[in-house]
């Protein structure tokens, strides 16, 4: 099978998926364009703003589609094959990933726009809406902690791939130019709006434009971040006596100045940073797509000219590709996966525990194919911005299955990759910025030996996109924990908003001040099985609505049985791990994180089967529950 084919199978099932069978959900919930919707309602132009569908579809989509559906798929086809990836991520995504955002959007627009965690006291009890809450905010910090060190790394990350291409050129440092840019020019963007109210086609024309012209001047500015963010860890190290070894580094530099950005931005009008910041970073996804699809189209009926790949491991030289098509290089199906049974058996031929296809493959995948994250998004942010409830299936079915096929190029920027080679063990975010690369010199017929500028431009974009992702999630992430923490103790003024965003934005800053450099890695599992579990609570709670409300609710209650069993099983396997790796604070902290993640799923789950019952009873609902 070629690339070509498979984005074309994509393209296909992806349609069909939203022209049938999104149409199909819709029914269900009967959307009608005469109900004032909560933005129309309560609209004060800070925290509700009717907005236009195409403009809430950039930072909606920008919002929801950050790393995982770039690190996930990447990380899962090293592990397991191309194959299972793009089976689940194909299915999940129609059948799983987009009636879990729909649906929790619909909800919360019918419930006055708030999350899910109050969906959940309405309709189910106080407790069951006390314990989603701790979950969530827990995993907020999760998501936050690990975004943020992906972030951190990849600012300061250099790559061997362009050593010596462009003499000084720190690709960390480039990215990290331009992502600090690209968030001012948003700011810019919000004010311009706000005060001269130009029409959406000019801002475009001008902004859209100035975000590409940022990438390339962050290569031409490529090491002064760098050597300014080392300058103050010298001073400060020097200042408290410590070396190099125990000292603060770049990446804590970075950690500390992107979570102040967190809390800050998550204070701010959504007018003034989240609207226009998702916007722009909703067209850096297209134009991403767009040159993953074009690329593929014409790298993989002409090939890339004079293109070179990596040497095995451990040597310097390079083969070259002239007369190559991008062509699959990743195997179907990895070897050596494992199952359950095996790695309880334990000995020398065990499997890793992150090699078992069950429950793995789809924790690994996490955003790719569904993710409790975006029901956090639609529930919190985006519901607040819905004009009419027809809106909602585009905004919240349509977007993500354009994050599906974000997935489905991110995979195929490794599949292109040989096995074996230097650039097949780099982190992720470098191989999707080097796979945008070589896709973008298959467009435009060059290579990096005769445009050296051209590329580095390209692996800039490309991976600058993973980090402008990665920004509109985090401060979402803050926001979205914000409100939590304000819903719970029932607090709406902004002194008690900025100590809820302290809170959410701190807890992450004490954990990765004392944690080991890289430790994100091993957190991935974790955190894409808490994603998904988060996904499965939510449609638990949407099908206790519905059944409440009398309507079908079939199609949000398999999905949830299927996450459920999948996350459920992770959790336990974690657990099992940190139990048997005695010691290893990582995995010791990850079965911690999961039996407080299980215990408090499971209160919830015992919640939701008490309401259940009752509504089998004809027992009256609670006096909050929504229409």
């Amino acid at each position: 099978m070629s690339l070509l084919l498979i984005i074309t199978l994509t393209l296909a099932v992806l349609t069909a998926g939203y022209l049938l069978y999104g149409s199909f959900i819709a029914r269900f919930y009967r959307l009608d364009d005469a109900a004032t919707t909560p933005a129309v309602r309560n609209n004060d132009g800070v925290e509700f703003v009717p907005t236009k569908p195409f403009y809430l579809m950039g930072q909606h989509f920008s919002a929801i589609a950050a790393a995982g559906p770039i690190v996930g798929p990447i990380a899962a086809c090293a592990a397991f094959g191309w194959l299972p990836c793009l089976l689940w991520i194909l299915l999940g995504v129609v059948l799983i990933g987009a009636v879990h955002d729909f649906s929790a959007l619909i909800a919360s627009v019918r419930h006055g726009a708030h999350s899910i965690a109050e969906i959940a006291r309405h309709n189910l009890s106080k407790r069951a809406w006390i314990v989603l809450v701790a979950f969530i905010w827990v995993a907020l910090l999760y998501v936050i902690s690990a975004f943020t060190a992906v972030t951190a790394d990849t600012f300061i990350g250099k790559s061997e791939e362009l050593a010596g291409i462009t003499g000084e050129f720190n690709r960390g440092g480039a990215v990290a130019a331009a992502s600090t840019m690209y968030l001012l020019l948003a700011l810019v963007m919000g004010v311009v709006q706000r005060i001269a109210k130009p029409n959406m086609w000019i801002t475009t024309l001008v902004f859209v434009p100035a975000t590409l012209g940022i990438v390339w001047f962050g290569t031409q500015v490529s090491t002064i971040l760098p050597n300014i963010a080392q300058g103050v860890c010298d001073a400060a190290n020097g200042a408290l006596g410590l070396d190099a070894a125990s000292g603060y580094t770049q990446a804590t530099f970075w950690q500390v100045l992107i979570l102040i950005y967190c809390f800050v931005a998550s204070m701010l009008p959504l007018w003034l940073l989240q609207q226009p910041r998702g916007y722009l970073g909703g067209f850096v996804l297209y134009l991403a797509i767009g040159v993953g699809v074009v690329g593929i189209l014409v790298g993989g009926l002409f090939g890339v000219p004079g293109a070179t790949v990596a040497g095995t491991e451990g040597t310097a030289a390079a083969e070259p590709l002239a007369s190559t098509t991008l062509s699959i290089k990743q195997p179907m199906i990895a070897e050596n996966i494992g199952s359950i049974p095996a790695w309880i058996a334990g000995g020398d031929d065990a499997p890793a525990l992150t090699k078992l296809l069950f429950p793995f493959l789809f924790v690994t995948i996490a955003c790719g194919a569904c993710s409790g994250f975006h029901g956090l998004v639609c529930g919190g942010t985006t519901s607040r911005q819905i004009a009419r409830e027809s809106h909602c299936k585009p905004i919240g079915f349509g977007a993500m299955l354009m994050e599906g096929f974000v997935a489905v190029i991110a995979l195929a920027t490794i599949m292109i990759v040989a096995p074996g080679t230097a650039q097949a063990s780099a982190p992720p975010n470098e191989i999707y910025g080097s796979g945008l690369a070589s896709f973008l010199l298959a467009i435009l017929r060059e290579s990096r030996e005769t445009n050296p500028a051209l590329y580095t431009f390209a692996v800039t974009f490309g991976t600058m996109a993973v980090a402008t992702f990665i920004f509109d999630t985090l401060d979402v992430a803050t926001r979205l924990g914000r409100y939590l923490l304000q819903e719970l103790f029932g607090r709406t003024g902004r002194v008690s908003g900025a100590i809820a965003a302290g809170l959410t934005a701190g807890v992450p800053l004490v954990f990765l001040l004392t944690a080991q450099a890289g430790s994100w890695r091993v957190f991935w599992t974790l955190f894409g099985t808490s994603n998904q579990l988060l996904a499965a609570l939510t449609l638990l709670g949407v099908t206790v609505w519905l059944r409440r409300t009398g309507r079908k609710s079939w199609y949000v209650f398999w999905p949830m049985v299927f996450v459920m069993t999948i996350t459920v099983t992770a959790l336990l396997l974690q657990i099992a791990h940190g139990l048997r790796a005695w010691g290893d604070s990582n995995a010791m902290l990850n079965a911690g994180v999961a039996i407080v993640l299980l215990a408090l799923a499971g209160v919830f789950i015992a919640e939701a089967v008490v309401a259940l019952r009752r509504i089998s009873a004809n027992q009256p609902p609670p006096a909050s529950a929504a229409a």
